[in-house]
């Protein structure tokens, strides 16, 4: 008897993701438009006696004409009449954006590149919400006016990098009885931190709190290193353990989600991710690096944190200003993304695939479509999960009270109301 995943289709395509895999493999967007340390160092140093001057980077050429080459014979072989197929005809899409974004770096063509694969700050959030530069907007005037009155204590104690590695290496050794992810310092890193199937890196050079490693553990740990590592459990859809471009709002939607169902977001993290928004589309509107790094001073930032910030906005584009890497724009709408996909998948008794979005990277498109092959066994569940996802019943209380108390509007209601409560 034939099984589910030994069917022609299944197979075909399968063969198919295993070529995507093989043609993607180099086209590291967040690795190759990096900036060298250097320019952190050299900036930093001219700005402590008082000078700047625009940092110039240049980014080696890159040549993927073979890779997207592969990547559209995939297209043309897979059948977009099945979910696997069209799985894969998006993905071969978007890493050939990808692969396109790479050749160009240090080009104006960066700018429109990143916005087609992570948005840009003007489209609506959805459910047609407003855009994300007005969100970002929002979220920087609340923590602006409210941050002194709400910072926790534990905001205020800063541990190095090497404690937080520690105290990091313990929590995930205990979650699985074993070493399965290394938390290790990079001295090179842009971000804070950043987190693969196996491994979670720390800037050397950063300042954490008890916040931080909370949201990392919830953030980086248990959303992107567990996506991967169960991704690498899929029997056909290999691809899944990618962090591929086109995931990357979700991925990221879900992660911020999850600080916030764990009560780990605080005002000041709001306020991180909404500045960054804020700053790319600063730096679209023509503000060059310089006006960009002061804007995050003015907010509140160290100068190295500012660099750092900017830096992220500036990657792969020209420093000069009319430009910006825009993938920072998908924190907010990721979130917003997912917190309303949660909300839907409960009113439609379809919890499983909030779930199932942990089997492997993928968008919540994704996992609408591939939920018959979910069903029939050709994709595995998820090996590992999060405890808020892992209790179905308590998220689904938390998602209930979601729905009812977004229908009570705000503006309806008076000191009064609270008079006998």
């Amino acid at each position: 008897m034939t099984t589910a995943r030994t069917e022609p289709d299944i197979v075909h395509h399968a063969a198919l993701d295993v070529r995507m895999v093989q043609a993607a493999r180099g086209i590291k967007v967040l690795t190759l438009a990096s900036w060298p340390a250097k320019h952190g160092a050299s900036f930093l140093a001219d700005h402590a006696r008082g000078v700047t001057r625009l940092p110039h980077v240049d980014y080696p050429q890159h040549d993927f004409r073979e890779a997207r080459a592969e990547l559209a014979a995939i297209a043309r072989e897979a059948d977009a009449s099945h979910p696997l197929g069209q799985y894969l005809i998006d993905a071969t899409a978007s890493w050939d954006t990808a692969a396109r974004l790479c050749e160009a770096l240090g080009t104006a063509a960066v700018s429109d590149l990143s916005q087609q694969l992570y948005g840009s700050v003007d489209g609506p959030l959805p459910g047609n919400g407003p855009s994300a530069r007005v969100a970002a907007q929002h979220f920087i005037a609340i923590a602006d006016q409210f941050d002194h009155e709400l910072a926790s204590p534990a905001e205020q104690v800063e541990i190095s990098a090497t404690a937080l590695q520690l105290q990091l290496q313990r929590d995930l050794d205990d979650y699985f009885n074993e070493r399965l992810i290394e938390v290790v310092l990079d001295p090179d890193l842009i971000a804070k931190a950043a987190a693969g199937a196996t491994r979670i890196r720390l800037r050397t050079s950063a300042a954490f709190t008890d916040y931080d490693r909370q949201q990392l553990l919830q953030h980086e740990a248990f959303v992107h290193s567990l996506s991967a590592l169960n991704g690498r459990e899929q029997p056909v859809l290999g691809s899944l353990a990618l962090a591929s471009p086109r995931a990357t709002a979700t991925q990221e939607g879900m992660a911020t989600f999850a600080e916030q169902i764990t009560g780990n977001i605080d005002i000041a993290r709001m306020k991180r991710l909404s500045l960054r928004i804020e700053a790319i589309a600063c730096a679209l509107d023509g503000a060059d690096f310089i006006e960009v790094f002061r804007l995050f001073l003015d907010a509140g930032q160290s100068p190295h944190e500012g660099f750092a910030s900017a830096q992220r906005v500036f990657r792969g584009v020209p420093t000069t200003g009319g430009h910006a890497f825009t993938k920072d724009t998908v924190y907010l709408r990721g979130l917003i993304g997912v917190h309303t996909f949660f909300r839907w998948a409960l009113r439609r008794q379809q919890l499983c695939l909030c779930r199932w979005l942990f089997a492997g990277k993928m968008t919540l498109g994704d996992v609408q479509r591939l939920a018959p092959m979910f069903e029939s066994g050709v994709l595995v569940p998820p090996r590992w999960l999060p405890s808020w996802v892992a209790r179905a019943n308590g998220l689904g209380g938390m998602l209930a009270f979601s729905l009812f108390a977004n229908q009570i509007r705000l503006d309806t209601i008076d000191d009064t109301d609270f008079a006998d409560i």
